[in-house]
């Protein structure tokens, strides 16, 4: 993929705000590797739920891969933090 500057996860921000489930799971990616952000499985699992909820299925499994390596207080984290997202968007 290459290195990621901040304007493209910024954008991708934006367009998540704006209902983008493929800006979505992009997050989700970026911050499942760490590209053009620090490596996050809380925020990855977060950006993945919430494309997974929009319908990607693709988002299910990396959300579920991921899952794999995190403990049960880390996904809940991420659960709070996806149903706090869609609450304030």
């Amino acid at each position: 993929m290459g290195q990621v500057d901040y304007s493209y996860v910024a954008g991708r921000i934006e367009q998540a705000e704006s209902g983008g489930k493929e800006a979505l799971y992009d997050l989700g990616l970026l911050y499942s590797i760490g590209q053009g952000v620090d490596q996050d499985y809380i925020q990855a699992h977060k950006w993945f739920n919430l494309a997974a909820i929009r319908g990607m299925k693709s988002a299910q499994i990396d959300r579920a891969e991921i899952a794999e390596d995190m403990s049960h207080n880390e996904i809940s984290t991420a659960q709070r933090m996806a149903r706090e997202w869609l609450a304030t968007h």
